[in-house]
């Protein structure tokens, strides 16, 4: 995929620097060339972080309780949806490790670094015996490459958008960083539709081995991936703190002395991404299982829904740089609260054949409001931070409020139990979403803040 620019360069810069004359400003070939390689890779690389990470979701959905997790009842069940927010368990840890690579060795190490480990863990998974097989051991390893594939994750997007918002132009950042995020709306749509025609084979395949194959395949696109990272080249302006000897060995602790109100925020407005674990996850479980639509058919909806996202995630990223972030980001949230609800309640009351209203609600949530808040986090989470502790502060920021997210599928087949309610799954949902829009209402605006100057404090 190939990203052009080709009118504007990024301004670096001082705010004091006399104006430069009309021939200093034509285009800059080689940092745009930068700046598109680096949204390329940051597409491919989340397109692949996340169809490794959401195909263990759909698996665990339809296929991994009686596998792995053959437990009484429905206990098996929220086992086995548990074991996809077991991963953002070390989603905080990765984001303090690969956080501290990125910001004090380079972006590009740690991204190389985070993919290969997702894919080798993906890849296993696609390999271990089940608990008829091996007994215990079967969970035991399925839990440690979930908390590797967490780990990876950890540093995978919080890396890209850093990359791609450092060496876009200023007044494109938007839309360079939302590609990253488009990307991992990608690998959900992959996710979801290579379970489709799958779903067409036999269920003694699927148990046997059929399940396996989305797993196994991952391994090739982890090599064009690592590919497409060898080429990449550091940000400008992350150079210039190396060069000025600015790096900061723990950013960690910096970042709690320095930023602690921001990594709070940020974490607070990264609550809305709940709505992946709820809409691709605990919906698929409960639409077939509860509401009675065909596997199939609920697969076809989330896929449907997040290429809807896919298409406008890049066009609302565009409009943050016109309007700037908090109009995109909290119209969104707004539009999720009321839609999540209207959601969950037409899927409640559906069947086999009625379904429209479902297909609808469905993708006006994902497509639309949802998109309008997943489209801005790239772009506006990293804006918070200056250069020299920025890929910490958005990847341990934003792990910190994923925690909560991940569990989302669990939590919400806890609240609905053997009652069908999705009342209480619904005010769950906009509970979280509610706290990332105020959040957002007392971050700063940032849309038309030079890069150079992003997290500066105020004197």
């Amino acid at each position: 995929m190939t990203i052009t620019d080709a009118h504007h360069e990024r301004n670096v810069m001082p705010p004091q620097t006399p104006a430069a004359p009309p021939a200093a400003l034509a285009p800059d070939a080689g940092q745009l060339k930068n700046a598109r390689n680096a949204a390329a890779s940051g597409f491919v690389g989340t397109t692949l972080e996340y169809y490794d990470f959401y195909i263990f979701a759909t698996a665990a959905a339809l296929y991994l309780q009686p596998l792995f997790f053959p437990a009484e009842g429905g206990a098996g069940q929220i086992l086995a949806l548990a074991t996809v927010g077991v991963s953002y368990v070390t989603r905080p840890l990765g984001a303090v490790m690969w956080g501290w690579l990125g910001d004090v060795v380079g972006r590009k190490k740690a991204l190389m670094a985070c993919i290969v480990l997702m894919g080798v863990a993906t890849f296993i998974i696609g390999l271990v015996p089940t608990y008829a097989t091996i007994g215990i051991w079967a969970p035991i390893i399925i839990v440690l490459m979930r908390l590797l594939q967490g780990l990876s994750a950890g540093g995978e997007s919080p890396g890209s958008a850093s990359l791609s918002m450092e060496t876009a132009p200023d007044h494109r950042r938007g839309f360079y960083a939302s590609w990253t995020i488009a990307g991992a709306t990608a690998g959900l749509v992959l996710s979801s539709a290579i379970f489709i025609p799958l779903n067409l084979l036999p269920e003694e395949f699927m148990l046997s081995f059929g399940w396996r194959i989305p797993f196994l395949l991952s391994i090739l696109v982890t090599v064009v991936t690592v590919f497409m990272r060898a080429r990449l080249q550091e940000p400008e302006v992350f150079e210039e703190v190396k060069e000025h000897r600015e790096t900061v060995k723990v950013p960690l602790f910096y970042l709690l002395k320095n930023y602690p109100l921001q990594m709070l925020r940020v974490a607070g407005m990264a609550l809305f991404l709940l709505m992946v674990g709820l809409f691709s996850t605990f919906s698929l479980a409960y639409g077939t299982q509860v509401a009675g639509i065909s596997n199939s058919e609920m697969l076809a909806l989330i896929t449907v829904s997040n290429l809807g996202t896919l298409v406008m995630v890049p066009i609302l990223g565009h409009l943050s740089d016109k309007v700037g972030r908090k109009p995109v980001f909290v119209s969104g949230c707004i539009g999720m609260i009321v839609l999540v609800i209207a959601y969950f309640g037409a899927l409640a009351h559906a069947g086999p054949g009625n379904t429209w209203l479902v297909w609808i609600l469905g993708i006006l949530l994902m497509s639309f409001a949802y998109a309008a808040a997943n489209g801005i986090y790239p772009v506006y989470f990293p804006e918070q931070f200056p250069a020299q502790v920025r890929y910490s502060g958005m990847a341990i920021s934003l792990m910190l409020g994923l925690v909560i997210a991940g569990f989302s599928p669990a939590i919400a087949q806890t609240i609905n139990g053997e009652t069908n309610n999705w009342i209480g799954v619904s005010l769950f949902a906009a509970g979280g979403i509610a706290i990332s829009a105020l959040c957002a209402l007392f971050s700063p605006e940032t849309a038309k803040t030079p890069t150079t100057e992003l997290g500066a404090k105020k004197k």
